[in-house]
């Protein structure tokens, strides 16, 4: 059962840190490539519905496991007639038959599931052959003394922020899920401390 903490003040601190100007910019940029049946992994309060494109997208479903985050995402905006379903769930479990997806849409998801791996491993499984996945995450900086500060960082930062690593390797992870990364976008975003900074943004196709 959730605490008091993650069921009053975790999703009001979360919203905080996931809707910041430069978080929602990278949505705007990434959601809108999305096409076909869409999977949102982690949909949370629904931060990425408004940017999806009615025009190129016929349906979006989004998985997590927080029915405070989930009933957010149901009252959060979206494009006029796009069909959403949110669903209770986990990334790493996904409710869905194989080949079900044309796009997997993945925003600052990867640093709180239990397993990456095995959530990478059903984005891979619920893809169809040629479908897309698209990714925005933070995870472990290259710069070594950024890094020393995320790992110091990281046991508290993960108690307060509902499980949020800071040291994962997002591009690692990617490629040994089978997702290649080159092209990917990698950089600190600015404006944001620099321990929660470190972004990887692209896509990449199943093969």
């Amino acid at each position: 059962m959730a605490s008091w903490y993650e069921r009053t003040i975790l999703p009001k601190f979360l919203s905080c840190a996931c809707s910041g100007p430069q978080m929602m910019r990278q949505r705007s940029r990434l959601v809108p490539r999305a096409s076909g049946r869409v999977l949102e992994l982690g949909v949370g309060m629904g931060l990425n519905l408004a940017f999806y494109d009615p025009a190129r997208v016929t349906s979006v479903s989004g998985v997590d496991p927080a029915p405070e985050l989930r009933a957010m995402a149901e009252a959060a905006p979206r494009p006029e007639g796009l069909p959403v379903e949110i669903l209770p769930g986990v990334a790493e479990d996904l409710p869905f038959a194989a080949d079900s997806f044309d796009s997997v849409v993945c925003t600052f998801t990867l640093c709180s599931v239990h397993s990456p791996e095995q959530a990478l491993a059903e984005a891979m499984r619920v893809l169809r052959p040629g479908g897309r996945l698209f990714y925005c995450e933070h995870g472990l900086a290259p710069e070594a003394d950024v890094a020393r500060w995320q790992r110091r960082i990281e046991p508290v930062w993960k108690r307060l922020a509902g499980g949020c690593r800071l040291t994962r390797p997002i591009e690692s992870l990617l490629e040994g899920a089978g997702f290649p990364t080159a092209g990917a976008e990698c950089g600190f975003l600015p404006k944001v401390p620099r321990f929660a900074g470190w972004n990887v943004f692209g896509e990449t196709a199943k093969g």
